[in-house]
């Protein structure tokens, strides 16, 4: 099973995981330079599927699949409309290839902390919330990953998703908000 924890910077992803699986974390990692977000995505995706054989759980510290930012970017303004297509397509072909997919459960962690209030960019973060819950309803709704609104204190859920699927993939895009 491949598992993600993600929301907003500083809502205590990183440390969930630590705490809760140490030797089952993908970390969230840099792009190498050069690397694009697909190939970037991709090669963490590689490393959860490798880690989830070996192991039989893989936890990743925010999603791999990280159309979520590109999409909270241009509903607030910050990415163009074309910007975003252009992720959309490349990410998509990621996809379609198998490079990358979407994990059996999700994580969302969408608090506003305090922590999060003494980063950079307090502000930005906090208008990307919201469009973090549209992209995660919308992977829920195509049934592309089950959706859990909590990091959870006790038992991640057990759940399979549909990983490297274009039409679960077209689903999530046509589930956004226009």
């Amino acid at each position: 099973m491949i598992v993600v924890a993600t929301g907003p910077s500083a809502s205590g992803k990183t440390t969930w995981c630590r705490r809760r699986f140490p030797a089952n974390t993908v970390p969230e990692g840099a792009a190498e330079l050069g690397e694009s977000w697909p190939e970037f995505a991709s090669r963490r995706w590689a490393q959860a599927v490798r880690m989830e054989e070996e192991r039989g759980l893989a936890v990743c510290d925010d999603d791999p699949l990280k159309l979520h930012y590109g999409w909270s970017l241009t509903r607030v303004g910050e990415m163009t409309r074309r910007e975003w297509r252009d992720e959309v397509e490349s990410h998509r072909a990621e996809v379609v290839a198998g490079r990358l997919g979407f994990a059996d459960v999700v994580l969302v962690s969408a608090v506003v902390g305090e922590e999060l209030r003494r980063r950079r960019n307090f502000e930005l973060h906090v208008r990307l919330v919201e469009p973090l819950r549209e992209w995660y309803r919308a992977v829920e709704q195509a049934g592309a990953s089950r959706v859990v609104w909590e990091l959870p204190d006790g038992d991640v859920p057990i759940s399979r998703g549909g990983r490297s699927s274009a039409a679960l993939f077209d689903a999530v895009i046509r589930e956004l908000p226009s």
